[in-house]
């Protein structure tokens, strides 16, 4: 049995598309339009979680903060690949072991290296 992909097929999924990008067009239209347009200097003003703006938004801000993110999204990232070894475990017997040893004495090896260079510190 041979499959044939014709333009023909794609029909419901472009019609689909046409009508979503339709939908959303006319909400915004519809919206903008008939929308209630009171402009006011509390609209107006900036919202920051009900709290008031005071002094600049350009403050310098410690890098650790941005280098614990980066970490905590490598290191996340890391626990993702560990999950289809995880469902995969048996299937993939003594070998698949050893790889993940392997990883894992690596993703260990990248945390004693974080460790040692003070990363984590916030003093």
């Amino acid at each position: 049995m041979e499959l044939h992909s014709l333009p023909v097929n794609f029909l419901p999924i472009i019609f689909q598309m046409i009508v979503a990008i339709g939908f959303v067009v006319i909400t915004m239209f519809a919206t903008h339009k008939l929308g209630p347009k009171r402009v006011t200097s509390d609209k107006l003003s900036t919202f920051e979680s009900g709290i008031e703006v005071i002094g600049n938004a350009r403050t310098p801000i410690s890098i650790k903060y941005f280098l614990v993110a980066i970490l905590f999204v490598l290191f996340d990232v890391e626990v993702i690949f560990m999950y289809p070894w995880a469902v995969n475990f048996k299937d993939l017997g003594t070998d698949g072991m050893m790889e993940m040893f392997i990883f894992m004495g690596t993703l260990l090896l990248g945390f004693i290296y974080i460790l040692k260079k003070k990363a984590l510190d916030w003093d």
